[in-house]
C-alpha cells in the first residue's frame, strides 16, 4: 500500500469518527442516567433480579462509549481553555436554551471536530484527487477550511440564539394578553403564567413553566422572573419583568401593567415587521440579479438570437 493511500485511509477514519462525534453532540439524546433509571424501573416492575452489569450493557453503544468519550475529551480541552472563554460559551449555551443538552466540554470538542473535518477534507481531496496544486496553496486552503470548521459550531449556536429570541419576541403580545385576561378574571399572576404554559408550546411558555417550578421549589417570584429574563437575554422581556416586579413592590394594579405591556409589545412587533418589510427589496436584489434576470434574458432573447443566426446577418457570426 502506498503512502498516499495510507494517508487517505487515516484521514477517512478521522473524518468518519469526527462525523460520529458531531452527530452525538448535536442530536438531543436522553441522558445515560435517564436511560438506566427507566431500564431499572422496567426490571423492578417485571419482578426480575437487577444485575447492574447487565443493565449497563443493555444501553446503546453510543450512550456507553461514544458520548462519555466525547465528554472526557471535552473535559481535557476545558482544562487548557481560559476561564473567560468557558464563561462566554456557558452563557451562549444558556441563551440558546441548552440545545441537545450540550455543555461547554462537549461544545469545545465539537469545535475541534469541525477543525479536523474542515482541514482533513481539503487534505483528502488534494491527496486523492488528480490535480496537483502547490504546497503553499494547499496549506492556505487547509488552514482556511479548518478555521471555518472550528467556528461553525459558534455560527450554529448564534443561529439558535437568534431563533429562540425571535420566537419569544413574536409570542410575547399574545402571552401578555392572556396574562392580562386571566389576572382581570381574578387569577393570581402565578396561575396566569400556568395558563400560558398550558396553552402554548413555545419558548416563552417553557420559560414560564420553568419559573413556576422554581417558585414551587421555594425561589422568590421576582428572582425567578429575573433569572428567566437573563436566560433569554431579550430586551423586551427584561423590560416586562422589571415592570412586573416594580408593580408588585409599589402595589400598582397588575392587570393595568400587563395591559400596557401587551400594547407596547404589539407596537414593537409591528415595528419589527415593518422593518423586515423595508429590508425585503434589498434582500431580493441579489437573487433577482443572479437568478431571475439571467433566466428572463435567456427566455426573451434566445428566439431573437436564433432568428438572427439563421438570417442573412447570421453570416457575420460564422
Amino acid at each position: 500500500m502506498s503512502d498516499i493511500a495510507l494517508l487517505a485511509i487515516i484521514i477517512g477514519v478521522i473524518v468518519v469518527g469526527a462525523g460520529i462525534l458531531i452527530w452525538i453532540g448535536v442530536r438531543k439524546p436522553r441522558t445515560v442516567d435517564d436511560t438506566a433509571l427507566d431500564r431499572l424501573e422496567e426490571l423492578r416492575a417485571a419482578g426480575e433480579e437487577v444485575d447492574l452489569e447487565k443493565l449497563e450493557m443493555s444501553q446503546p453503544f453510543q450512550e456507553r462509549v461514544i458520548y462519555p468519550l466525547a465528554r472526557k475529551l471535552g473535559e481535557i480541552a476545558v482544562r487548557f481553555t481560559p476561564q473567560n472563554a468557558l464563561v462566554s460559551i456557558s452563557r451562549r449555551l444558556e441563551l440558546a436554551g441548552s440545545p441537545a443538552n450540550l455543555d461547554p466540554a462537549v461544545f469545545f470538542i465539537l469545535q475541534f471536530v469541525g477543525l479536523v473535518i474542515g482541514g482533513g477534507l481539503i487534505i483528502l481531496v488534494f491527496t486523492v484527487g488528480p490535480a496537483k496544486w502547490p504546497a503553499g496553496r494547499i496549506v492556505l486552503l487547509t488552514v482556511t477550511f479548518g478555521v471555518l470548521g472550528f467556528y461553525f459550531p459558534q455560527l450554529w449556536l448564534g443561529g439558535k440564539i437568534s431563533r429562540r429570541q425571535k420566537s419569544v419576541r413574536k409570542s410575547m403580545p399574545d402571552a401578555l394578553d392572556l396574562l392580562c385576561i386571566c389576572v382581570e378574571a381574578g387569577l393570581g399572576f402565578d396561575a396566569a403564567m400556568n395558563k400560558v404554559s398550558e396553552k402554548w408550546d413555545n419558548e416563552l411558555s417553557l420559560a414560564f413553566a420553568r419559573v413556576i417550578k422554581e417558585i414551587q421549589l421555594g425561589k422568590l417570584r421576582r428572582e425567578a422572573l429575573r433569572d428567566m429574563a437573563d436566560r433569554i437575554g431579550l430586551t423586551e422581556l427584561t423590560s416586562f419583568v422589571a415592570a412586573v416586579i416594580q408593580s408588585e413592590q409599589l402595589g400598582v394594579s397588575m392587570a393595568k401593567v400587563l395591559r400596557i405591556q401587551a400594547d407596547q409589545m404589539r407596537v414593537r412587533r409591528r415595528q419589527l415587521a415593518e422593518e423586515e418589510a423595508h429590508k425585503a427589496p434589498l434582500k431580493m436584489l441579489i437573487p433577482m440579479g443572479l437568478l431571475i434576470f439571467p433566466s428572463l434574458m435567456i427566455v426573451l432573447l434566445t428566439p431573437a438570437a436564433l432568428r438572427l443566426f439563421h438570417s442573412v446577418m447570421g453570416n457575420m457570426f460564422r
